[in-house]
């Protein structure tokens, strides 16, 4: 019995490959967010080979079929702000990328620990708050169209574990502000790209009941959503078991698609770059269980800024070595599921 229930399950994991294999093409991404900035500062790129080389061939080479971007407000140092990430996704394009569009709705970092307002923002009424995340996430998606770029996915929101916007879209204190506020965002994104899919995004893969929560508030409240986004840092766990940590984050997502019935991605993962193994099977182990996802539903996996090096804004976990040379868990992209 136990061999005939071991085989039955290879099977149908085999079958969920399949299918996902005829329904849609594994997303492979990178948020290379701070390319333009990089490049600016004189951080050059290099192939396996060791030669000098542009980063989008270079990800190209290593499997990757997307590119996510992250879009700020009015950022002091400039930026993420739409020329920059205009100019950044007319490169991933002209490479072939498809690409990801990542609002914060804020001037700089949104996470779970900060959803702070724009300056320009911080007087307005929730009426307010509303129309300017139709407004500027609109406007925004009008100039990308208006450069040739329609995003495949859009993010309304980044890491919004307890809403954004705060406190008007404090979701523990106010779920259906949260949930109006990602309206603003899903209409807008519809009005100019009618295909482009909608990804409300949380951090903590692993953290069931807090997906749980969040969207089951969000359902009350008649928000709308096309995709559940993930992050999952398996470093975090302090213990060394980062399979651990994927496999609650394939439990937490296949649940996403049951009681939901919408897609599934990993929209950030980061792992150390000096462990480059680890990191190559972390890596292969979340693209196999996106491939498992009940109903063809996982959609793939995006690698927070791989090309970060040398100790670049104080992160150190890219995927290039210290003279920006792609390591070796670059290549678990290569891996066809």
């Amino acid at each position: 019995m136990k061999f005939k229930f071991k085989t039955l399950s290879c099977l149908v994991l085999a079958l969920s490959g399949l299918y996902h294999a005829q329904s849609q093409a594994l997303v492979k991404g990178a948020d290379v967010s701070w390319l333009t900035q990089m490049e600016k500062a004189g951080k050059s790129f290099y192939n396996d080979s060791g030669s000098k080389q542009d980063l989008f061939p270079i990800l190209k080479a290593h499997g990757m079929n997307a590119i996510r971007l992250r879009v700020w407000v009015n950022p002091s140092d400039g930026w993420s702000n739409i020329t920059d990430v205009v100019a950044k996704a007319k490169r991933a394009k002209a490479a072939g990328f498809d690409i990801l569009i990542d609002f914060h709705y804020s001037d700089s970092w949104a996470d779970p620990g900060k959803q702070n307002k724009p300056a320009a923002w911080s007087s307005y009424t929730f009426d307010q708050l509303m129309s300017n995340v139709y407004w500027h996430t609109y406007n925004s998606l009008t100039t990308l169209k208006n450069a040739g770029i329609t995003p495949k996915w859009v993010q309304v929101g980044n890491e919004t574990n307890n809403g954004m916007l705060w406190p008007e879209g404090k979701a523990s204190v106010n779920m259906k502000n949260f949930a109006w506020l990602i309206n603003s965002g899903y209409d807008a994104v519809k009005a100019v790209n009618s295909s482009s899919k909608v990804i409300v995004h949380l951090a903590n893969c692993e953290d069931n009941a807090l997906y749980r929560w969040m969207f089951d508030g969000l359902k009350a409240n008649g928000a709308k959503w096309d995709v559940v986004g993930a992050s999952i840092y398996p470093t975090q766990t302090g213990n060394g078991d980062w399979f651990a940590m994927d496999n609650k984050c394939y439990d937490n997502l296949a649940d996403m698609v049951s009681r939901y019935s919408k897609e599934v991605m990993i929209v950030e993962v980061g792992m150390p770059w000096d462990d480059p193994k680890n990191s190559y099977d972390t890596i292969a182990d979340l693209l196999k269980k996106m491939t498992a996802i009940p109903n063809g539903k996982g959609l793939g996996v995006f690698y927070w800024e791989p090309e970060s090096y040398n100790g670049w804004q104080n992160y150190s976990l890219g995927l290039m070595d210290n003279n920006g040379k792609p390591t070796y868990a670059l290549d678990a992209f290569l891996l066809n599921y």
